[in-house]
C-alpha cells in the first residue's frame, strides 16, 4: 500500500508518520525520509529490505508494537549508517537486534523479553551515549558493554540482575539499577569508574556485608539512592554528596552532624 499509509507532511518534508495506524508491517520508506515514525501499531517483524533505500534515516521509532526478536533478520539496520535514534521498546524482543548501526546515540530495548547480555550484543557502538534497558527479564551481562566509550547513561531497573555488571563503561554518569536482586558492590566499584554522579540502587537486596568499607567515599558522586534495602548502618559517604536516600532499610539513629551539606532521606 506504500506511502499512503502515513503522512509526510510538506511542513516536515523529512519525516514520515506512521504512528497508530494499526499497520501490521512497516511500510515502504522513500529515500529522502530522514525520520519514521512508527509506534503505536501491531507490526510484529520487520521485511528484509524494507530500510534500504532510506539509507540517510536518522530516527526510526518502533515503541509499542508486537515485534519479535525471530521475525526481524540480522542485516535489517545495517545499511543505516547515519541512524541516530533506534527505539524499539515496548515489544516482544528476546534478544539485542543483531549488527546495529555504530552511528547510534540513543538506544531504546525497555520493555522487553530480553535474558541476557552478550559479549557481541554492542559490538562496536563507540557512539552510545544513552543505553535504556528497563524492565526485561535480563540476569546475565556477559561483558557486553566493554565497546560502549561514550557511554553516560545506564538503565536497567527492573531486571533480575544478581550482582552490578562487570566492565561497566569508564565514562558513565548515570547508573540506574533499582528493582533487582543485587546484594552486594564491588570493592573499588566507583574508583573504576570516576565520572558516575548518579547510582540508584533502590529496591534490591544489598545488606552491611556486601558494602566494603567506603565503596562510596568518592568526590563525585553527587546522588546515591539505597532506599528498599537491608542496611542496618549509613555507609560511610563523602561530604561531596548531596542526596542520600536510605528509607525503608533497617538503620536505627540517623547522624548527620558530619555532612552538613548532605540532604538524607530516610
Amino acid at each position: 500500500m506504500g506511502i499512503v499509509e502515513c503522512d509526510c507532511p510538506t511542513a516536515y518534508p523529512t519525516a514520515m508518520y506512521c504512528h497508530s495506524r494499526n499497520l501490521q508491517h512497516v511500510p515502504y520508506v522513500p529515500s529522502h525520509i530522514k525520520y519514521v515514525y512508527l509506534q503505536r501499531n501491531q507490526i510484529t517483524g520487520i521485511q528484509d529490505g524494507v530500510f534500504d533505500n532510506a539509507t540517510n534515516l536518522m530516527w526510526v521509532i518502533l515503541s509499542h508494537n508486537q515485534l519479535s526478536s525471530d521475525k526481524i533478520s540480522d542485516n535489517i539496520f545495517v545499511k543505516l549508517e547515519s541512524l541516530d535514534r533506534l527505539y524499539l521498546d515496548h515489544n516482544e524482543l528476546t534478544r539485542v537486534p543483531r549488527n546495529m548501526p555504530r552511528s547510534i546515540t540513543d538506544l531504546q530495548l525497555s520493555y522487553n523479553k530480553i535474558t541476557k547480555i552478550s559479549s557481541t550484543s554492542f559490538e562496536g557502538m563507540s557512539n552510545l551515549t544513552t543505553l535504556k534497558l528497563q524492565a526485561n527479564v535480563i540476569d546475565e551481562v556477559e561483558g557486553g558493554f566493554k565497546d560502549l566509550k561514550s557511554l553516560n547513561m545506564l538503565d536497567m531497573t527492573q531486571n533480575k540482575l544478581r550482582r552490578i555488571p562487570d566492565s561497566l563503561p569508564e565514562r558513565l554518569q548515570q547508573l540506574y539499577l533499582e528493582y533487582n536482586n543485587i546484594e552486594s558492590v564491588p570493592a573499588g566499584f566507583l574508583t573504576m569508574h570516576p565520572d558516575l554522579q548518579f547510582v540508584r540502587l533502590a529496591h534490591n537486596t544489598l545488606t552491611d556485608k556486601g558494602l566494603p568499607s567506603s565503596v562510596f567515599n568518592t568526590s563525585t558522586l553527587v546522588e546515591l539512592d539505597l532506599s528498599f534495602n537491608n542496611l542496618e548502618k549509613i555507609p560511610l559517604v563523602n561530604r561531596n554528596l548531596e542526596n542520600l536516600y536510605l528509607h525503608a532499610n533497617k538503620i536505627k539513629g540517623m547522624q548527620n552532624s558530619m555532612f552538613p551539606n548532605l540532604t538524607i532521606y530516610n
